[in-house]
């Protein structure tokens, strides 16, 4: 398994250095004026955390030496874009940037793709969303995105689910300091699109397939807007089978779309 692997792309994963706080801000000063060394040490102490994100990849089946690469580039893209001055963790700002750029390499080297007119719902979604966001202060239902769309709440759920991974939102991503980093935590990156995937879907017929615990699942979770908490307490299961019953559902869906 890669989280047991020692040697990666030539670097022994055992041996990484870990900054300090302290550390990482006097050698960010240096880079400022063009130290290469500072830079270079800055990046291999910064190591585990491309190490921390591939993690969660790990059961794609992917190359762990090029997610490890792909991962360095959006490291090292965080860094050449950190303001020191906004007072964030580095941690905070780069997990982001490398969840974006693993998930472009797997975007562009999967043969499946979203279609155009699935990417559009999922556009408009997030537009709709914000923009109720900052109207009312608070997160929209996909009841009320449906209608301002004017298309069905199913078509809402699979369109935006079509343009990420269908992870628990409370998955820990990276654990900064004591504080976790959750996928929720993370805008989904609306640039995760292409195109020809889908053209034609069929939520309705889709989720006859499910059982019916799935679908009451999946009815709790998006159509309702319970948290996967609620929909234990509810159905008297654990958060972590609700979690794991609504990956199922939704990977079982795209069967059949």
């Amino acid at each position: 398994m890669m989280i047991n692997k020692v040697e990666i792309c030539g670097v022994n994963t055992s041996k990484l250095p870990v900054l300090k706080e302290k550390e990482m801000k006097a050698l960010l000063l240096k880079m400022k004026d063009g130290d290469e060394e500072s830079r270079e040490k800055f990046i291999k102490g910064n190591l585990r955390l491309v190490l921390s994100v591939i993690q969660r990849f790990n059961n794609r089946g992917e190359n762990v030496d090029d997610l490890f690469q792909v991962g360095c580039i959006g490291l090292i893209k965080a860094i050449d874009n950190f303001d020191l001055s906004q007072n964030v963790k580095f941690s905070t700002y780069a997990v982001p940037m490398i969840i974006g750029e693993i998930r472009r390499y797997l975007r562009d080297n999967n043969s499946i793709r979203v279609s155009r007119s699935l990417r559009d719902i999922a556009y408009k979604a997030l537009q709709v969303r914000d923009r109720l966001v900052n109207k009312d202060n608070k997160e929209p239902t996909v009841s009320q995105i449906a209608k301002e769309l004017q298309v069905s709440r199913e078509e809402v759920v699979f369109a935006l689910d079509a343009i990420q991974d269908p992870v628990s939102l409370f998955e820990p991503i990276y654990h900064d300091g004591g504080d976790a980093i959750y996928v929720m935590d993370q805008i989904s990156d609306n640039k995760n699109l292409d195109d020809s995937w889908l053209e034609n879907i069929s939520i309705k017929e889709a989720m006859k397939k499910l059982s019916d615990r799935e679908k009451l699942i999946l009815n709790l979770r998006f159509f309702d807007g319970r948290t996967q908490m609620e929909v234990a307490d509810e159905i008297g299961i654990s958060q972590a089978q609700v979690s794991r019953l609504e990956k199922t559902a939704l990977k079982h869906m795209r069967k059949y779309v």
